[in-house]
């Protein structure tokens, strides 16, 4: 799986034309608009890839991928709520313990109890969220992300354990590796970081993606877009 979607990113002739598009879709993410087709883009990978295609979507039908990046945002929000509410509790706790010495040390243990289950909360959110997208890219609608069965199936596989291992180290060596980069070129290379974070989340994705195939009927929630609401 590492070989695979590692090479996946390279994979068709307009390889070069993607990276350009896909950089500077992320350098411009700061502006917001351009980070929504940006993520339309990723989610279709993760459909790509479920379906078994050899090469990565193009970027074309803008308008398509700007929709299907809205329907990532919501059902990212809606999966994300919960480890963004217990991150507030427990940062406001924590600051609620530096401006009242008298309650410091409850509020302190508060805060802290409650960054470590933030901490939890949001590994869970990564793990969750790939599979609730690859299944709004396979089934079109923000309902079919939250079809119960297919994440049932696929949440509790090895194969999806393993997709979501992986390129969680390679984050983690990706990122380091980019604060490197830019300390050694005195910030020039900060030029390059959005087009490295575009190969390494479309070969993460790939992996996502693949996983979630092997595990659901991936023809059955492809068919299934007309009869579930949006």
């Amino acid at each position: 799986m590492l070989e695979e979607g590692l090479s996946y990113p390279l994979r068709g002739d307009s390889a070069v034309g993607r990276f350009v598009i896909g950089g500077v879709l992320g350098f411009l993410s700061f502006l917001v608009i351009p980070a929504i087709p940006l993520l339309g883009y990723l989610t279709e990978v993760l459909g790509s890839a479920a379906r078994n295609e050899e090469e990565p979507p193009a970027f074309e039908n803008w308008s398509n991928l700007f929709v299907i990046g809205v329907k990532a945002l919501l059902v990212s929000i809606v999966v994300g709520i919960v480890p963004l509410i217990v991150l507030g509790v427990s940062l406001g706790s924590t600051m609620a313990g530096l401006a009242n010495p008298d309650s410091a040390g409850f509020l302190a243990g508060v805060g802290v109890v409650g960054l470590f289950a933030s901490f939890l909360a949001f590994l869970i959110l990564y793990y969750l969220l790939p599979a609730t997208l690859t299944n709004l890219a396979l089934g079109r609608t923000v309902g079919s992300a939250f079809d119960v069965d297919n994440l049932s199936r696929t949440l509790l596989s090895l194969d999806y354990f393993v997709a979501w291992l992986i390129p969680f180290v390679i984050a983690i060596a990706v990122n380091l590796l980019t604060v490197v980069l830019v300390a050694v070129t005195l910030g020039l290379g900060g030029l390059l970081v959005p087009f490295i974070q575009f190969y390494t989340n479309v070969a993460i994705f790939y992996m996502f993606g693949r996983a979630v195939g092997a595990n659901v009927d991936v023809s059955e929630l492809s068919g299934s877009s007309a009869s579930v609401p949006t």
